[in-house]
């Protein structure tokens, strides 16, 4: 019933005309930044952009934009501005000079509903808060003593990985890699944070299934 409804809905003169105006209107309304000085941007279509100039390769599309239009470069992915950057010089620049200008990460639906509203380390914004935690991480986490002391617990990991993959592969039995793997790194991690490992391969697949979902709807939609 809802497909009907669909259908028909799309079949209807007066939908397809508000579709075509408010195409037209976004097409045509002032931008924001026009009096910026941006990076020269390749002509996009309402709604979508410049999503349509990716192709089935974009890594070949992106690059043959650079060379027609210049190695810093705007695109429109849906309504998110995305500055492209091809030449090493302009990313030093970029790392070395303005890094505090480029350091705030996008907000999006997926980072603020798991992430605890954009506060972790990863995606949180730019400020001192991030400059705490990112302190706090480097000394206690990331510093070398401590990830040296930690190298036992990668090391039975990985060593119970090549068992369980050379067990597997004597029965005959299909090998999945990306479950294998991810349950090597659930497993290091909780043995680091809370001492004692997660067994549990259903409980990694939920969160596998989460992550898939959350991935599928932020690429779906890029958070219009």
């Amino acid at each position: 019933m809802e497909l009907l409804n669909l259908s028909n809905l799309s079949s209807n003169p007066l939908f397809l005309f508000l579709i075509l105006l408010l195409s037209l209107f976004m097409w045509l309304k002032p931008a924001k930044g026009r009096n910026l000085n941006l990076p020269p941007s390749p002509p996009k279509l309402p709604i979508i952009g410049n999503i349509h100039q990716l192709g089935k390769l974009p890594h070949r599309s992106l690059r043959d934009l650079s060379n027609k239009y210049g190695s810093l470069l705007l695109l429109r992915l849906g309504c998110n501005p995305t500055l492209l950057v091809s030449s090493a010089d302009m990313v030093r620049e970029i790392v070395k000079s303005h890094d505090i200008a480029f350091s705030d990460r996008p907000k999006t639906a997926a980072v603020k509903h798991m992430l605890y509203e954009s506060k972790g380390m990863g995606f949180g914004p730019y400020s001192e808060f991030w400059r705490q935690v990112r302190k706090m991480s480097m000394v206690e986490l990331f510093s070398h003593q401590r990830v040296h002391s930690f190298q036992f617990v990668r090391d039975e990991e990985v060593g119970a990985l090549i068992n369980k993959i050379q067990s597997t592969c004597l029965k005959g039995e299909p090998i999945n890699l990306t479950k294998m793997l991810m349950v090597v790194s659930s497993n290091i991690v909780s043995r680091c944070v809370c001492s004692q490992k997660i067994e549990e391969e259903r409980w990694v697949q939920q969160v596998w299934g989460v992550g898939e979902k959350a991935n599928g709807s932020l690429h779906r939609f890029l958070y219009w």
